[in-house]
């Protein structure tokens, strides 16, 4: 009862959040100027982007599978998926819940052990992050200055404002930082066995072993390059993905693949926001950066970025409904004797 009073809290708090970042995105906006662009835009690109979605998911979940082999379990790529567009769904809902529930869904289909799963996905996350910051450095060294000023006065210099307000100097957070990470491994260390016999506790260990085993798996992959596939597959999936939406526009037609780069940076950067989905960040961050960038009017970009963004919305709503449905359904087990002698 408690948990379900929480949870729903926290979906109104990041709710919350997202209507007000998308009050930000809208305000001040033309409105019939947005309205015409959306009357004239041609919906049959967003099929294309979906389908490229599409191929970068069905790659991710592959992707997973490999991950997962190292630990002694085969599942199949397509119940992977299944539980990947069940997590998809899930961060409708709550950001990161989706993490969890994709692993439990996976979990409870092929018979894995949740915090093993967990662990996969934590260097899954580590990796796409790490794939982003490459792009994005690599952007800012081959785009122009355009670029390298909106990120640092849209995204770098906010936070550090925001952190110097708090703390006075950026030292003194990571003073702090460090100095609770210190005394909270000193306690779990000196205490481990008295903590052990608190549940909550016991729980908190088998995670961070369960953990440690899936950080192990990346070193014995047997299909490193497969992975390296993969990962590379994704990404261009996901520039693709972002860029045919271009072409719905006649605003935006004139963009590049190269543009498309840029855009899939600041729209990767958005959806880490702690809303469901990117809401509201999304469609600000991209909108303004289409008008710093490339010149293009709010009404313009807040009209691609709805285009691109709700169009995976709805797939994703649709697809991982479906998805949800078929993991979570029991399994028809013949009778005793079914099988035969």
């Amino acid at each position: 009862m408690r948990k379900g009073i929480l949870q729903t809290l926290k979906f109104i708090a990041f709710f919350a959040i997202g209507v007000l970042l998308l009050w930000f995105a809208f305000h001040n906006i033309d409105f019939s100027k947005l309205w015409a662009e959306l009357k004239e835009a041609d919906y049959s690109w967003l099929l294309l982007s979906v389908l490229f979605g599409l191929f970068a998911f069905i790659s991710r979940a592959r992707r997973w599978v490999l991950l997962i082999n190292p630990l002694g379990f085969k599942p199949s790529t397509k119940n992977a998926f299944y539980a990947l567009m069940t997590g998809y769904l899930a961060n409708l809902a709550l950001p990161r819940i989706g993490e969890i529930t994709r692993c439990v869904a996976l979990g409870k289909k092929e018979k894995i052990p949740v915090d093993q799963l967990i662990g996969t996905v934590v260097i899954e996350r580590t990796i796409d992050f790490l794939s982003l910051l490459l792009i994005m450095i690599i952007l800012i060294f081959t785009s122009g200055e355009q670029i390298g000023l909106f990120l640092k006065e849209s995204i770098l210099v906010p936070i550090q404002q925001k952190v110097f307000s708090v703390f006075g100097n950026i030292w003194i957070l990571w003073v702090v930082l460090f100095s609770l990470g210190v005394i909270t491994m000193f306690l779990m260390i000196r205490y481990k066995k008295r903590l052990r016999k608190i549940r909550f506790f016991s729980k908190m260990f088998d995670l961070a072993r369960g953990i440690i085993n899936g950080l192990k798996t990346i070193t014995n992959l047997k299909r490193r390059w497969e992975f390296i596939f993969h990962t590379i597959f994704i990404w261009i999936n996901y520039a693709l993905m972002t860029w045919v939406v271009v072409f719905s526009l006649p605003s935006t037609s004139h963009l590049t693949f190269g543009n498309s780069i840029f855009i899939l940076v600041i729209g990767g950067l958005a959806m880490s926001a702690p809303v469901q989905s990117g809401l509201g960040a999304f469609h600000y961050i991209v909108s303004r950066g289409l008008l710093i960038v490339n010149g293009i009017p709010v009404e313009d970009g807040l009209a691609y970025a709805l285009l691109t963004h709700e169009s995976q919305l709805i797939f994703i709503a649709i697809i991982g409904t479906i998805s949800f449905f078929i993991i979570f359904r029991k399994d028809k087990t013949p009778p005793d004797g079914g099988l035969g002698g």
